[in-house]
């Protein structure tokens, strides 16, 4: 699955397109390397997410199309 829409669907950014502007910008870190839109994530990498002064840093646990609301924090785990 496409790293923006994994960043949606497991609702750590709210909308794609912000997925999409914070990639083209660098904010989002996967495996220690800047990651475009279209890096394919997989179970086991780790993604950073810098916004503003915050930075949130979780381990993909697993890939799903659909998820519903309850159900998307089980895609991901934090990492301290």
């Amino acid at each position: 699955m496409r790293l923006d829409k994994f960043l949606k669907v497991s609702r750590l950014i709210k909308r794609r397109t912000v997925a999409n502007e914070a990639c083209d910008a660098g904010k989002i870190i996967v495996n220690g390397k800047v990651a475009r839109a279209s890096y394919d994530v997989k179970p086991g990498d780790v993604v950073e997410i810098t916004m503003g002064s915050r930075s949130v840093k979780v381990r993909v646990k697993e890939v799903k199309d659909v998820v519903r609301k309850e159900e998307a924090e089980a895609m991901y785990e934090a990492v301290l």
